[in-house]
Protein backbone atom coordinates (compact mmCIF):
# COMPACT_ATOMS: atom_id res chain seq x y z
CA UNK A 1 0.00 0.00 0.00
CA UNK A 2 1.85 3.40 -0.89
CA UNK A 3 1.75 5.56 2.01
CA UNK A 4 0.18 9.18 0.90
CA UNK A 5 2.25 11.46 2.90
CA UNK A 6 5.64 9.76 2.10
CA UNK A 7 3.99 9.67 -1.72
CA UNK A 8 3.41 13.75 -1.45
CA UNK A 9 6.97 13.89 -0.32
CA UNK A 10 8.62 12.23 -3.11
CA UNK A 11 5.90 13.78 -5.46
CA UNK A 12 7.29 17.07 -4.38
CA UNK A 13 10.74 15.85 -4.49
CA UNK A 14 9.86 15.18 -8.47
CA UNK A 15 8.96 19.26 -8.79
CA UNK A 16 11.47 21.00 -6.52
CA UNK A 17 14.43 18.79 -8.56
CA UNK A 18 12.79 19.90 -11.96
CA UNK A 19 11.69 23.19 -11.03
CA UNK A 20 8.28 22.78 -11.69
CA UNK A 21 5.00 24.12 -9.63
CA UNK A 22 2.13 22.04 -9.35
CA UNK A 23 0.57 23.57 -12.12
CA UNK A 24 3.48 23.10 -14.22
CA UNK A 25 4.06 19.82 -13.37
CA UNK A 26 0.14 18.47 -13.97
CA UNK A 27 0.56 20.38 -17.67
CA UNK A 28 3.68 18.14 -18.14
CA UNK A 29 2.52 15.16 -17.62
CA UNK A 30 -1.08 16.04 -18.83
CA UNK A 31 -3.44 15.25 -15.71
CA UNK A 32 -5.72 17.99 -14.44
CA UNK A 33 -4.33 20.59 -11.70
CA UNK A 34 -6.82 19.87 -9.41
CA UNK A 35 -5.28 16.30 -9.74
CA UNK A 36 -2.31 17.43 -8.29
CA UNK A 37 -3.86 19.29 -5.80
CA UNK A 38 -5.81 16.36 -4.35
CA UNK A 39 -2.60 14.28 -4.38
CA UNK A 40 -0.47 16.63 -2.95
CA UNK A 41 -3.07 17.81 -0.15
CA UNK A 42 -4.00 13.98 0.61
CA UNK A 43 -7.21 13.95 -0.39
CA UNK A 44 -7.07 11.31 -2.99
CA UNK A 45 -4.63 8.39 -3.83
CA UNK A 46 -2.57 8.49 -7.21
CA UNK A 47 -3.92 6.14 -9.74
CA UNK A 48 -1.58 3.66 -11.84
CA UNK A 49 -2.34 5.98 -14.70
CA UNK A 50 -0.89 8.97 -13.17
CA UNK A 51 2.02 6.63 -11.42
CA UNK A 52 2.62 5.36 -15.14
CA UNK A 53 2.64 9.15 -16.75
CA UNK A 54 5.02 10.77 -14.07
CA UNK A 55 7.43 7.71 -14.56
CA UNK A 56 6.69 7.91 -18.58
CA UNK A 57 7.79 11.84 -18.90
CA UNK A 58 10.68 11.76 -15.93
CA UNK A 59 12.81 9.27 -17.30
CA UNK A 60 14.89 9.67 -14.38
CA UNK A 61 11.65 8.88 -11.67
CA UNK A 62 12.15 5.20 -10.66
CA UNK A 63 8.50 3.80 -10.51
CA UNK A 64 9.45 1.61 -7.44
CA UNK A 65 11.07 4.92 -5.66
CA UNK A 66 7.80 6.58 -6.37
CA UNK A 67 5.62 4.21 -5.09
CA UNK A 68 7.50 3.09 -2.21
CA UNK A 69 11.37 4.93 -1.59
CA UNK A 70 12.87 2.15 -2.33
CA UNK A 71 16.19 2.89 -4.72
CA UNK A 72 17.23 6.40 -5.31
CA UNK A 73 16.41 9.47 -7.58
CA UNK A 74 17.56 10.75 -9.78
CA UNK A 75 18.03 7.42 -11.16
CA UNK A 76 21.47 6.39 -11.30
CA UNK A 77 22.62 4.71 -14.37
CA UNK A 78 23.45 1.57 -12.29
CA UNK A 79 19.61 1.23 -11.46
CA UNK A 80 18.34 1.04 -15.05
CA UNK A 81 18.11 -2.36 -16.35
CA UNK A 82 20.59 -3.44 -18.98
CA UNK A 83 19.57 -5.50 -22.06
CA UNK A 84 22.04 -7.33 -24.31
CA UNK A 85 22.83 -5.40 -27.32
CA UNK A 86 23.88 -7.95 -29.88
CA UNK A 87 21.63 -9.94 -31.58
CA UNK A 88 22.28 -13.31 -29.32
CA UNK A 89 19.12 -12.21 -27.84
CA UNK A 90 17.40 -12.51 -30.88
CA UNK A 91 18.87 -15.15 -32.81
CA UNK A 92 19.51 -17.41 -30.21
CA UNK A 93 19.60 -21.82 -30.40
CA UNK A 94 17.04 -24.00 -29.96
CA UNK A 95 17.92 -26.34 -27.57
CA UNK A 96 15.80 -28.95 -28.94
CA UNK A 97 17.05 -28.78 -32.19
CA UNK A 98 20.28 -27.02 -32.12
CA UNK A 99 19.30 -24.77 -35.02
CA UNK A 100 19.41 -20.99 -34.52
CA UNK A 101 16.26 -19.66 -33.99
CA UNK A 102 15.52 -15.91 -35.88
CA UNK A 103 13.36 -13.29 -34.55
CA UNK A 104 10.46 -12.93 -37.21
CA UNK A 105 8.64 -9.51 -35.14
CA UNK A 106 8.36 -7.36 -31.85
CA UNK A 107 5.50 -5.80 -31.12
CA UNK A 108 5.82 -2.67 -28.64
CA UNK A 109 2.31 -1.63 -26.72
CA UNK A 110 1.88 1.84 -25.75
CA UNK A 111 0.23 3.02 -22.73
CA UNK A 112 -2.42 4.34 -24.17
CA UNK A 113 -3.64 0.97 -25.74
CA UNK A 114 -1.99 1.47 -29.23
CA UNK A 115 0.82 -0.78 -30.52
CA UNK A 116 3.47 -1.10 -33.33
CA UNK A 117 4.52 -4.36 -35.23
CA UNK A 118 7.91 -4.42 -36.60
CA UNK A 119 8.40 -7.29 -38.96
CA UNK A 120 11.81 -8.97 -40.06
CA UNK A 121 12.69 -8.46 -43.73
Amino acid sequence: MVNKIEFTNRLKKIMEHHQLTASLFADKIGVQRSSISHILSGRNKPSLDFILKVTNIFSDVDIYWLLNGKGSFPKKSADVPSYPTTNSFLDSKDSSSNSIKKMDRIVVFYTDGTFDEYKKG
